[in-house]
């Protein structure tokens, strides 16, 4: 039987989040974030009503990469950068299949950032998760295409003087359809993003903020810890306005400047307020480069806005250019330019 073929098809069976857990010993540092984002994976595959037979978990090179390991599923742990790659083989091979991408922030956007360009923009049926902790990890703590401005590493003594990528500005510009945020901690949130990812048929690119304990500790606790959080997280839903701080602040857009700014929210102010609304591009923008702390953390689904799947466009494609036509490789070899060799006379 082919590696990635799953096994003849069983009626569906309910699951249990042990069901998922491999019988391998989980080795990150403890205290690792990556912990927190495993067990959440796993809790919520029995929701999702997903099939450990009919589930793939494909990753790249890092830390997180090692997560196909701890799942009782399929799995690939290829090469750096290249699981999109990978991941478009085995969906486009067997469309049946659930494909999940696990990937961090330098295996991601750095090595593989033209391989994840191109999953984005062709919108494969998959889900990409990005562990996003500002750092090289696995190789002992180098500045990684997100790190901050100033960021002291072994590769930037001095302070990183690069510009960090923004991982769903990225998404977003590379044309993904679906576009979210949350972080290794919020295991309310965390289940519900990945629940949204799962139902969404296209390309779902989710960026999970995930400390790093022992080369980036604490560099989001000034938005992830527990008391900070009421004043410091937008957690977006569609359709209801964008109101943190208890409901006491909002984002309203100054029409004129064309920017978001926050307001005090009053009986009077509360219809300024916007409406946050999936489809809109340009506020998804608007959401994604707001600078915190002057602004809070947009959190959720940023932007969701489908369109056909890339399988589903190739199946589409072969079964119309081969409607009613016989294979026959033989006349396939013969046809164009073809010559004839003759011995010399």
């Amino acid at each position: 039987m082919n590696e990635m073929t799953p096994p003849a098809a069983a009626s569906p069976r309910s699951t249990r989040p042990d069901d998922w857990a491999s019988d391998q010993e989980v080795r990150w540092c403890p205290g690792c974030g990556d912990y927190a984002i495993l067990k959440a994976v796993q809790r919520t595959m029995p929701e999702l009503g997903a099939d450990p037979a009919k589930t793939v978990f494909i990753s790249g090179i890092g830390c997180s990469s090692r997560f196909p390991y701890y799942m009782e599923t399929y799995g690939f742990h290829t090469i750096h950068g290249r699981a999109p790659a990978i991941a478009t083989g085995v969906k486009l091979a067997n469309p049946e299949l659930d494909v999940w991408i696990v990937t961090g922030d330098g295996d991601g956007l750095s090595i593989g950032g033209n391989h994840m360009l191109h999953l984005l923009r062709r919108n494969l049926d998959c889900q990409l998760l990005l562990f996003n902790n500002e750092i090289y990890g696995l190789t002992k703590g180098q500045a990684s295409p997100t790190s901050r401005l100033g960021t002291r590493t072994p590769t930037t003594p001095f302070g990183s003087i690069d510009r960090p990528v923004k991982p769903c500005e990225f998404a977003l510009g590379a044309g993904a359809r679906f576009v979210a945020r949350t972080f290794d901690t919020a295991q309310k949130q965390l289940p519900e993003v990945l629940k949204r990812a799962y139902a969404h048929k296209g390309t779902s690119f989710v960026e999970i903020y995930q400390n790093c304990v022992v080369y980036n500790d604490g560099v989001f606790e000034a938005f992830t810890d527990r008391k900070a959080a009421p004043t410091s997280q937008l957690w977006l839903e569609h359709g209801q306005p964008m109101l943190f701080a208890g409901g006491t602040r909002g984002l309203t857009l100054d029409r004129e400047r064309l920017m978001l700014e926050v307001i005090e929210v009053t009986p009077e102010t509360l219809p300024r307020v916007i409406v946050h609304d999936e489809t809109n591009r340009s506020v998804a923008h608007m959401l994604i480069n707001m600078n915190f702390p002057a602004f809070p953390v947009a959190l959720g689904v940023i932007y969701c806005d489908p369109r056909p799947s890339f399988e589903t466009v190739v199946a589409e494609q072969v079964a119309k250019a081969t409607a009613g036509k016989v294979a026959d490789l033989a006349a396939l070899l013969r046809r164009g330019q073809t010559w004839e060799v003759s011995p010399p006379a």
